[in-house]
């Protein structure tokens, strides 16, 4: 067998790392694999810092280096409703865009990517993987909507992160025919075996704070549904801690208060990332409450399972939550905006010690199915599929004796 054809792969981001999003991590660790398996892989995103590492509507171009990916954060030169005006972008992307070996990856939602792809004339194979539906920005979803059709009718494949969000999507229904999913993926071996930092937090937890530790991870925002969270705490003994920061942080506070339950909650903030790990090695499960589809997979029950950490989740319609951990196999569904179910969860957990090992050793099993080198492998497939079709190559020989 001949080796396989290393060909270029540039990645349209919105934001990338040490910027904090679901999407911005994909994008770092699907990248950093790709890199890994000897392609030559770009990142174009916008630059939101200005030189001194502080978020500015008006910054400068950076060239960054992530390991072996090579980053390129374009400068704006304002930013209204979630899109940001990057005067170089349309001139970076026709530049690369119909290079013999070059594939585009879009991540969406995206605004400006989108309108900077829907204003390049000719076609180019592209890929797109829609992380989300936009749900509640009703004006930002109907004003985008005609640019976001135009390039996913150009794109050579559209995927979603899950069947589940694939089957869901009124919206992507319309391109049934260019349709795949690639679930997320993370490089789980940090939280199977974690070092001994992250194990000297997850003994200082234990030591300081009344059991069992539940725990919940990601930023207060509404989909998150923490309030169910907290409300649920009311019924279940133990402390509550809370990694994340987010726009919402005052009113869960208040509520924690009202609901007297305020002494038993943590909030942690922002941690780092054996800070994290070691949270998810002292806690008995993972709350994950989000009650709407803007939550399209959870990435961190990922992360928890291949801590030993079963979740408890939501049974959110058309969303991929509930199918990365499987209600009875790796953890709990229980239905969305119910803080009572999610306590009985909690609780079945606390009492069973047979599901509870069994969970345990469920999650450790399905965590090892998202690992990030099985989900690059797969992209590579897929984009080797892409290129072959769109310029007329047999599928059957090797790229690498084609190109």
């Amino acid at each position: 067998m001949k080796e396989q054809r290393k060909f270029n792969i540039v990645h349209l981001s919105k934001y990338y790392p040490p910027y904090q999003g679901g999407i911005e991590t994909h994008v770092q660790t699907l990248a950093q694999a790709q890199a890994s398996l000897g392609h030559k892989v770009q990142v174009i995103c916008v630059n939101g810092n200005n030189e001194k590492g502080e978020y500015s509507n008006k910054t400068d171009t950076v060239d960054d280096q992530d390991g072996e990916v090579t980053i390129t954060r374009l400068g704006r030169t304002s930013s209204v409703a979630r899109f940001d005006l990057c005067p170089e972008l349309l001139g970076r992307i026709a530049e690369i865009a119909w290079r013999h070996d070059t594939i585009l990856h879009l991540h969406t939602p995206n605004p400006t990517m989108l309108l900077a792809l829907a204003n390049i004339l000719r076609s180019a194979p592209f890929v797109i993987t829609h992380h989300s539906d936009v749900v509640r920005q009703k004006v930002l979803k109907y004003a985008l909507r005609p640019f976001e059709m135009l390039v996913y009718s150009r794109s050579s494949r559209v995927l979603a992160t899950s069947r589940n969000y694939l089957e869901g999507s009124k919206f992507l229904r319309i391109y049934e025919n260019k349709l795949s999913f690639l679930p997320l993926g993370l490089d789980i071996a940090e939280f199977v075996k974690p070092n001994q930092d992250a194990l000297n937090f997850r003994d200082n937890l234990l030591q300081q704070y009344t059991g069992p530790i539940w725990l919940a991870v990601g930023r207060l925002v509404y989909y998150k549904a923490l309030h169910i969270a907290i409300e649920a705490l009311c019924h279940v003994p133990g402390t509550l801690m809370v990694v994340g920061v987010g726009a919402l942080e005052r009113n869960l506070k208040s509520l924690a208060i009202e609901l007297k339950v305020d002494d038993r909650i943590v909030w942690l903030g922002s941690v780092s990332k054996d800070e994290l790990v070691g949270a998810y090695h002292a806690a008995k499960g993972l709350w994950f409450p989000s009650n709407i589809r803007s939550e399209a997979f959870g990435m961190v029950q990922i992360e928890a399972m291949a801590s030993g950490c079963p979740v408890i989740n939501t049974d959110i319609p058309g969303s991929g939550v509930p199918w990365v951990s499987r209600d009875q196999i790796e953890g709990l569904t229980v239905p969305i905006n119910n803080s009572y179910e999610l306590a009985k969860a909690a609780k079945r957990m606390l009492s069973d010690e047979v599901l509870y090992d069994r969970l345990v050793e469920g999650s450790k099993k399905r965590s090892a199915e998202f690992d990030h080198m099985i989900m690059a492998r797969k992209s590579i497939g897929m984009y080797e599929d892409v290129l072959a079709h769109y310029y007329g190559w047999n599928r059957q020989n090797s790229i690498e004796s084609i190109l």
